[in-house]
């Protein structure tokens, strides 16, 4: 049978069908909540944020708006800071540091802002011991009173030191690497018949967090017919204050000895290796 053409209405309502199909399927979208197969790029300035029903936000990544930092962090329900790397900043030296708060806000752990390879919070102890001469009659050489050497955590040492002399005399700190002859970085006078109380803050110079250090605390007296002690209140490591108080750069470290972003090495590198 020879084939009809179909009349014009005909056409018209095919095309009618055609035209409400592509209506009805440009009206279906597909749940937009899993990304398969592919990257998400947020650039430019952009902001990627989770909020809870409440409308607080429990994860933030992207150029943080007040100080143009760019900053990733995770809140807690109530919308304080649990983590953050970036942000709250308050100056150019804290840009980029890495913070666990407190649910009161303070920072428990961080880098420093002042010294990036050390740790800035916490504060920790580096221990001194007493030798036999921290009391001593009539030496008028320079001896031991106090010694220690620890990996170091924080980039700023703090000591508190009290010398009693009779006729007077002289305390002095040593301090250097492991593996090289210690130098003095402080050096006062013991007065004579009183108390002489010292409090140091002196920088970890030449540094990576790990390395080992020596500290001593000697004394001697100023004659013959003296007698002399000294004590340690406190020695502990702590953050810097301020930019002064920086240490002077490390020795030069292989750069190929960090792993890359994303990459979990076979081995990890004793951090207190030379």
């Amino acid at each position: 049978m020879a084939a009809v053409p179909l009349d014009l209405l005909d056409r018209i309502r095919e095309l009618e069908r055609q035209v409400r199909e592509l209506a009805g399927r440009a009206q279906i979208r597909p749940a937009l909540n899993t990304i398969n197969h592919g990257t998400v790029t947020i650039g430019e300035g952009g902001q990627l944020f989770v909020r809870q029903p409440s409308g607080s936000i429990i994860f933030g990544v992207g150029q943080n708006a007040e100080g143009g930092d760019w900053s990733t962090g995770l809140f807690r329900q109530d919308g304080t800071v649990a983590l953050g790397v970036g942000g709250n900043i308050t100056g150019p030296d804290d840009r980029q540091m890495i913070r666990i708060w407190s649910r009161t806000e303070d920072a428990l752990l961080s880098d420093d802002a002042h010294a990036p390879g050390h740790l800035g919070r916490p504060w920790i102890p580096f221990p001194l011991h007493p030798t036999a001469y921290a009391v001593m009659d009539t030496n008028t050489d320079w001896q031991y009173a106090w010694i220690g050497a620890y990996p170091v955590q924080n980039p700023v040492l703090v000591l508190s030191l009290a010398t009693y002399a009779s006729a007077g005399g002289e305390v002095r700190v040593n301090y250097g690497l492991r593996a090289e002859t210690p130098s003095t970085v402080a050096t006062w006078t013991a007065n004579a018949g009183k108390w002489t109380i010292k409090n140091l803050a002196l920088p970890m110079h030449r540094t990576r967090w790990g390395d080992t250090v020596t500290v001593q605390v000697e004394h001697r007296n100023s004659a013959g017919n003296g007698g002399m002690q000294t004590r340690l209140f406190s020695s502990y490591t702590r953050g810097t204050v301020n930019a002064n108080e920086a240490p002077d750069a490390p020795r030069a470290v292989n750069a190929a000895a960090a792993p890359a972003p994303f990459t979990t090495p076979d081995t990890a590198p004793n951090p207190s290796d030379d």
